[in-house]
């Protein structure tokens, strides 16, 4: 190994090695952490990426299809409880030309394409079945496509044409419907698949659909359409009633200080109506055509002669009769006359449908003990309330207005209830506030305990160590060090067998005598005038260092 890198880990395990057990114990934290964030770093970015495959798919496709990616060896995964299939994003492109080419999914086969397998020695009754399933395999896919529609299933009753006009019927649909989990088509969208459906195929009406869901439930009933059933209708229409009166009353008269219930019939019974009427034309009598008749018979006054005697059987005079001759002013005259009038002519032809109203009762209770209730006038409020919910008293309706005395302990319990609820929240929200606050502060306080601690250690690694190899080359030598006043004469020669000594100069007269010092006691004297020295230089340094030295000797 270099001897460059021998000296980095020398130096990174000298500094491992100066680590205390609270650093030792974070540092193999640390450490594990990073390990395991790289393998699962690392296990993500090798996880191959998954794309769906196919989505909306039915159970007998979703089982052909995963039979196939077991065949291939292709890792797969479902979700959408089994309607979607996810592979990996570089597989998807592939597998899907490979379940085309098997057929797959066979549900989505269907519609006009139907159209293109069609030979040309078809009879004319497979040509009208197949334009037939083409078409409700149009419908389905387009119904299928709906938000909240799984599954959808149309089954067309197209009738023969007839060249009697009388006698030709109507087509009529049935379409099945499977939803979402958890879904419930409305009624628009029930409406919406009922006119998609009737305006897709010639001649047939709104009426002739009927939906029906997985549940079984009629959602639209031949005949009716979508209108649901009379319950509903009647329950829609009391609350939107009720809703509109209660919003009047409650602007009016104060939130709480009237109740409305609504009650409506309505009438499932469908049919056409024709009426027809004759009127005279405003501008007056108009002639379309006139003629008149006049007769004259006779004459006025004259002679005149003829035969006389007994007339026969037939009233015919008798041969040989006589004549007879008279005067007379009889005669005969008729006139007659024929006109006429043009006339306006109405013919009214209604379809009624179901889900009409049929008569309809509103009971409103008012708060007697309301003020605002005191003041106000009872007719007032009647005709209020008949004008916003359309009332017709030729239809039987019925308003009625009365005042009472409402039960309010059952509201003023509410309201202590809720009154303490919401003391409880507060009571709650400050005790969380503060236990939020107590935790900060906490992990505050503990990571300014832990960073004073790790500074303090820091510090203490960080000391600067007195270097003393100076003081070896004095080894085996004595000094002398004016402590005390002595004589030069009084300094002779040690006797043999002491340790050599180094004569210093003397002191001035009147000084300590001078002592003779071994070479131990020269190297302490040294080592406290360097550290005098340091600590006139750098006393914050020095107090570091003396207080290394006593944590170093402290006991354990």
């Amino acid at each position: 190994m270099p001897v460059a890198v021998k000296n980095v880990f020398a130096r990174l395990s000298a500094y491992v090695k100066g680590f205390s057990a609270a650093q030792r114990t974070i540092a193999i934290l640390a450490i594990a952490a990073l390990v395991l964030g790289g393998i699962a770093l690392a296990s993500w970015l090798g996880k191959a990426s998954y794309a769906p495959l196919f989505t909306g798919l039915a159970a007998a496709d979703a089982s052909s299809i995963t039979d196939q990616l077991q065949t291939d060896g292709v890792p797969f995964q479902l979700t959408d409880g089994g309607a979607t299939i996810l592979v990996p994003q570089a597989q998807v492109y592939s597998e899907r030309l490979k379940a085309a080419s098997n057929g797959l999914p066979s549900s989505n086969e269907g519609g006009y394409s139907l159209l293109d397998k069609m030979g040309v020695t078809s009879s004319e009754f497979q040509q009208d079945v197949t334009y037939k399933r083409a078409m409700e395999g149009e419908l389905a896919k387009t119904i299928g496509a709906m938000d909240g529609v799984q599954t959808a299933t149309v089954q067309l009753a197209i009738p023969e044409k007839s060249v009697f006009v009388s006698e030709e019927k109507d087509p009529t649909a049935s379409v099945f419907i499977a939803t979402e989990n958890g879904t419930q088509l409305s009624t628009d969208q029930v409406q919406a698949i009922v006119h998609l459906t009737s305006a897709s195929v010639e001649g047939m009406q709104p009426t002739d659909v009927s939906v029906v869901d997985a549940k079984g439930q009629t959602l639209s009933a031949v005949g009716t359409g979508a209108t649901g059933s009379g319950a509903d209708q009647a329950a829609d229409y009391d609350a939107a009633t009720s809703k509109k009166i209660q919003d009047l009353l409650d602007t009016t008269l104060g939130v709480g200080n009237a109740t409305v219930v609504v009650s409506g019939t309505m009438n499932q019974e469908s049919g056409t109506r024709t009426s027809e009427s004759y009127t005279s034309p405003t501008s007056g009598p108009v002639a379309l055509n006139e003629s008149s008749t006049t007769e004259e018979y006779g004459a006025g006054s004259g002679a005149g002669s003829g035969a006389s005697g007994v007339l026969g059987p037939d009233n015919i005079a008798v041969p040989n009769g006589t004549a007879t001759s008279g005067t007379g002013d009889d005669g005969y005259k008729n006139e007659s006359a024929t006109k006429n009038n043009a006339v306006d002519h109405t013919t009214e032809t209604t379809q009624i449908p179901s889900g009409g109203l049929d008569r309809q009762t509103i009971s409103v209770a008012l708060n007697s003990k309301a003020d605002a209730v005191q003041n106000a006038n009872l007719q007032s409020i009647n005709d209020l309330v008949s004008a916003a919910a359309g009332v017709d008293q030729d239809r039987g309706d019925q308003v009625k207005v009365a005042m009472m005395d409402f039960d309010t302990s059952a509201s003023d319990q509410a309201a202590k209830a809720l009154e303490a609820q919401q003391k409880a929240d507060q009571q709650e929200a400050l005790w969380s506030s503060i236990r939020t606050a107590g935790i900060v502060i906490g992990i505050v306080l503990a990571v300014i305990a832990i960073m004073f601690f790790v500074a303090r250690r820091n510090r203490k690694q960080e000391r600067e160590a007195v270097d003393l190899g100076e003081l070896d080359a004095f080894a085996g030598e004595t000094f002398q060090l004016p402590l005390a006043m002595d004589g030069v004469d009084d300094r002779a020669t040690l006797g043999a067998g002491d340790a050599p000594t180094a004569v210093l100069s003397a002191m001035p007269a009147g000084d300590a005598p001078t002592e003779v010092l071994t070479t131990e006691e020269i190297t302490a004297e040294r080592r406290r005038q360097d550290i005098s020295a340091l600590a006139e230089r750098d006393p914050k340094r020095t107090a570091e260092l003396l207080r290394g030295l006593l944590d170093d000797r402290a006991p354990v």
